[in-house]
């Protein structure tokens, strides 16, 4: 049996433990924390073992290493699991700074490892429907997309909101990547990026239980606005904002030459997926397709042992969240300098998932 390692027992932790057991690693985690005892409580109420860090990096049984913490230090702990000889799969984002995440993909290329990243949500039956409409030519061809990621901060739910409000985070580098992946697997890469950006409110009161009146100050921008051109032709917009608290803006519309496709959020594996063209009398909403693994978080990292195995290019791969991170890192640029960003990366769409489809959606 593949033992899986994870450094990182916080919040989205149990998420990936309960994926894995599901997919039969249950029993073969081995959990890893830099807080003392956090990864033996961890593995206490969810199954498998716990181990420090240094133990974890050294185990050669272990296949493959999952990267579960705060995003500033993502390219640090991907970089060390590389260096152990361990495959990697890393949350969202790869990174916070372009060149150190280049630098991973070149680690994981000199030692011969699979790296792979979230989001993995793309892989789920919405966002894999949405994308089959395209591929199979239903709105004909994709023109231009809105997406739209707008809230009014976690500051409202999250007991330490600091995280989201420094490097690395804001709504770009927090949501931004299931946006973008959404994006550039429905529509491909992108060629150039263009962005406005400000810090709409600085200080953010506190409303989370025994936080409550605490006051966190931003430093990274709290609303960005994108112009994302693709290699193909559409162009994309994208604003993510922490600074809205009411919209009628939801997720994601693709426009093409005959219809229009009203997608999913994209930090979820699920539907709705709807059509509608210009003379149709209302949208009509897709079957979705039946999915053969589990929807929820983890599904790239089995992807990636799966393709391990089956010797495969994986679907969450280095390459496309590369791609991602210089996205975000552009707009930044975008807006601090005044101009617009070429992209000095690419990736292949990762292959589309072999889901059992719906037999009348496409007639």
């Amino acid at each position: 049996m593949t033992r899986i390692g994870i450094i990182g027992c916080g919040n989205i932790a149990p998420a990936y433990a309960r994926t894995l057991g599901e997919l039969g690693f249950g029993d073969d985690i081995v959990y890893a924390d830099g807080l003392p005892g956090r990864a033996e409580k961890f593995a206490g109420k969810h199954g498998g073992a716990a181990a420090s860090v240094d133990e974890l990096l050294t185990d050669t049984t272990i296949e493959a290493i999952v990267n579960l913490t705060p995003a500033h230090a993502h390219t640090a702990v991907t970089s060390a699991i590389l260096r152990s000889g361990h495959a990697a799969f890393s949350e969202k984002p790869l990174g916070i700074d372009f060149a150190e995440g280049r630098q991973l993909l070149s680690l994981a290329a000199e030692r011969g490892l699979r790296l792979g990243c979230a989001p993995d949500t793309f892989m789920g039956a919405g966002l894999q429907m949405a994308r089959k409409a395209i591929d199979r030519g239903m709105i004909g061809e994709p023109l231009a997309a809105n997406a739209f990621m707008l809230g009014f901060g976690p500051e409202w739910w999250h007991p330490n909101p600091e995280i989201f409000y420094g490097a690395g985070a804001g709504p770009l580098f927090d949501m931004g990547p299931y946006y973008l992946t959404a994006l550039t697997n429905l529509l491909g890469p992108a060629t150039a990026i263009s962005a406005s950006a400000r810090i709409g409110i600085e200080d953010r009161v506190i409303h989370a239980k025994g936080r409550v009146g605490d006051v966190v100050t931003a430093t990274v921008p709290t609303h960005v606005s994108s112009i994302i051109e693709h290699a193909d032709g559409p162009i994309s917009t994208l604003v993510t904002s922490f600074d809205v608290k009411a919209s009628r803006y939801r997720n994601i519309e693709i426009y093409g030459t005959e219809a229009t496709l009203a997608v999913p959020d994209p930090n979820t594996f699920a539907g709705p997926v709807m059509i509608r063209s210009l003379l149709a009398p209302d949208w009509r909403e897709l079957d979705l397709p039946t999915p053969n693994i589990p929807q929820q978080r983890g599904i790239g990292l089995a992807d990636m042992l799966s393709a391990t195995t089956a010797g495969r290019p994986h679907r969450a791969n280095a390459e496309m969240a590369l791609h991602v991170l210089e996205l975000m890192t552009g707009a930044l640029r975008s807006s601090e300098e005044g101009r617009r960003i070429d992209m000095t990366t690419t990736f292949d769409r990762p292959a589309p998932m072999q889901f059992q489809l719906p037999t009348n959606t496409f007639d």
